[in-house]
């Protein structure tokens, strides 16, 4: 039986580790909180009491942590994921981070022994909970092939997509194309509603169109209910639009529609809106359009 540490269970981590250990892989979790944990044991796995412990039983480890700073302390730390490896140890990071601060932690690990794969993940909290999520994967094809059987447990679209970092650099495009998608939902139900268009139907037959997406298909009844509980936080978003800048600006490229949506998820977040879903753009795009409900 495959070992696997996992440190990081919140609303992705949690249920990607519950899907493994159901798969039958020996889950061995850490969380800062102790209620992720908790449920991790009842789902089967089994619980550690720091880093460490999570990692020397391993024989592969996988983190899922908010920002590069986090992946950074962990990885390299005095008592992190290299200080604590077994020979030969795997370490995925499913993290969404800034492509160098992978490739450093590649080049550190590779020195100790430690193979890596940087494999951010795409779907939200229902598809980690399915087990469907879309997995791009930086690093050796080798390193590739070891990670797959885990990878394929959690995700339904894993695709090695290059070297150290091109995880990331294809995490951070994705992340620009979900932004934008959303606002433009967003703008979508705002003149719809303005207009008095049925907009349930409305949605229903733009998903059948070339306008059909994933955002319509899964966030659509949900911003037209003014739900936003999060599936994925504007400050997590947030944050991932800051990496996608910076990447822009290291390789030359302009985003005009990026920047703006980044600062339209930035003016949400510094006004105490972060903690929402993503797709709570809409509650901008009403205010701005003078429609917001008092």
């Amino acid at each position: 039986m495959t070992t696997v540490g996992f440190i990081g269970l919140g609303i992705m981590g949690g249920p990607m580790a519950a899907n493994l250990a159901d798969a039958g892989y020996d889950v061995i979790g850490y969380n800062r909180s102790q209620p992720a944990v908790d449920k991790l044991i009842q789902q089967g796995g089994r619980a550690a009491g720091s880093i460490a412990e999570a990692v020397r039983e391993a024989d592969v480890v996988v983190t899922m942590l908010p920002d590069s700073p986090d992946v950074a302390e962990v990885a390299l730390g005095d008592d992190g994921v290299l200080a604590n490896a077994k020979d030969n140890l795997l370490y995925i990071d499913c993290s969404t981070i800034r492509p160098e601060t992978t490739r450093t932690v590649a080049e550190q690990a590779g020195a100790a022994g430690v193979r890596v794969v940087d494999a951010p993940v795409s779907g939200g909290e229902q598809g980690a909970i399915d087990g469907a999520l879309s997995i791009m994967v930086g690093g050796s094809e080798a390193d590739f092939a070891a990670a797959s059987p885990v990878l394929n447990t959690v995700g339904k679209t894993v695709v090695h997509v290059g070297p150290a970092g091109a995880g990331q650099t294809v995490k951070a495009a994705n992340q620009l194309i979900v932004a934008g998608t959303l606002e433009l939902v967003a703008e979508a139900i705002v003149f719809l509603e303005a207009h008095g268009v049925d907009t349930e139907a409305a949605l229903q037959v733009l998903s059948g169109g070339l306008a059909g997406n994933a955002i319509l298909d899964r966030k659509g009844a949900a911003m037209l209910a003014r739900q936003f509980t999060p599936g994925f936080r504007l400050e997590l978003h947030h944050k991932d639009l800051g990496i996608v800048q910076a990447a822009a600006r290291d390789a030359g490229v302009t985003i005009p529609l990026g920047s703006t949506v980044s600062q339209l998820v930035g003016s949400l977040v510094a006004r105490g809106d972060g903690g929402l879903d993503h797709s709570a753009l809409l509650k901008l795009v009403e205010e701005l359009s003078g429609r917001a409900t008092k």
